[in-house]
């Protein structure tokens, strides 16, 4: 019986009891620059950058440039693996940017648009044929 209350208990927790590793202070302006190497894909449109192993450094990204699936919906998997090989361990170059809400920062996460090699990651997602789609 009190395996199942604790099981139940766990269960009603926030989303952000399993949140990622990202712990890193947000940019708040639209417009802030900020880059570091990808250390973490959350899906198929969101990451964290930072410049040390320490996740409580990481910056986390909601992408702006690209709208993926949510990782249980048709075709999240499958962006979240095409930006695990496009973006993971490469450096990152972002800006911050106002999302639909007029915000900088939502859920815990910058929206910002980041560039690999000079290359939007939104457009190689595209290139990539990773599936749009998301909330």
């Amino acid at each position: 019986m009190r395996f199942w209350l604790i099981a139940i208990c766990l269960a009603a927790l926030p989303a952000a009891a399993w949140a990622d590793p990202c712990e890193g202070a947000l940019p708040r302006r639209a417009g802030e620059t900020f880059s570091g190497q990808v250390r973490y894909i959350g899906d198929g449109d969101s990451l964290c950058v930072g410049n040390a192993a320490d996740p409580s450094t990481w910056i986390e990204v909601r992408l702006a440039d690209f709208n993926a699936p949510e990782l249980h919906a048709d075709g999240g998997a499958a962006a979240r693996t095409a930006l695990e090989r496009l973006a993971m361990g490469q450096n990152a170059e972002c800006v911050a940017t106002r999302g639909r809400n007029r915000r900088v920062v939502s859920y815990d996460r910058v929206i910002a648009t980041c560039r690999i090699g000079g290359h939007r990651i939104g457009d190689a997602l595209r290139a990539a044929g990773a599936r749009e789609g998301g909330n």
